[in-house]
């Protein structure tokens, strides 16, 4: 039975966050193919994990058998948290932009995550794990857009999951999600509404062709 890492960053409800959406459609058509299959789910904005500390930075350098308390207890989260991303046999993340970048309790998350020697560095422990991103956005950065030079989420993304982390990287990406909210948006509605369409059906066909992939 396969398992799925789920993890929200969106600070908006269900009903008003096209992340949120997106990554539940996708979800919901994987347990489809997955009945019987396990999904861990982690919300960072109704539970944010632990910023990474001092402590938790040095252990991760250190011999365990040196630890100092302070330093075991921090390492502990992040080991459960490592461990989360080890055993998954697929993830899902919602990542929205904000201020041009990705939530800070997504930030923190794979601050916690990335050990090197251990998630990340010569062999990633959870190497080639297929991981698909909802990257959501209030206005559009695609290529030949006005604002195409201020895209940071997928590079970011991309260069921490997929170089970083060794992960097999997809990315959905419903944008002007805020072109039915601001009114100077509102020639954008039909555009937006297209481009979540279209996500929401990239998310069923995604999650559909991974699902066989374990299935198989």
């Amino acid at each position: 039975m396969a398992t799925l890492l789920h993890i929200d960053s969106s600070v908006s409800p269900a009903e008003a966050s096209a992340s949120r959406a997106v990554a539940a459609a996708f979800r919901a058509h994987w347990q489809e193919q997955h009945p019987d299959g396990t999904v861990v789910y982690r919300d960072l904005s109704a539970q944010p994990v632990p910023h990474i500390t001092a402590d938790a930075h040095t252990a991760g350098f250190a011999d365990p058998a040196t630890h100092t308390p302070g330093q075991a207890a921090a390492f502990a989260e992040r080991v459960r948290l490592i461990e989360e991303l080890e055993q998954a046999d697929a993830v899902l993340i919602g990542a929205p932009m904000y201020n041009f970048s990705i939530p800070s309790t997504l930030k923190a998350w794979l601050d916690n995550v990335i050990l090197i020697g251990r998630t990340a560095g010569e062999a990633p422990s959870a190497k080639g794990t297929p991981v698909t991103v909802v990257a959501s956005r209030g206005g559009s950065y695609a290529p030949g857009t006005p604002r195409e030079g201020y895209e940071y989420v997928q590079n970011y993304l991309a260069a921490v999951l997929g170089d970083a982390l060794g992960l097999d990287v997809d990315f959905i990406v419903p944008e002007l999600t805020m072109a039915p909210q601001n009114p100077a948006m509102a020639e954008l509605v039909p555009l937006y509404e297209a481009s979540r369409d279209r996500a929401l059906e990239e998310a069923a066909t995604k999650a559909k062709q991974l699902a066989e992939r374990f299935a198989a």
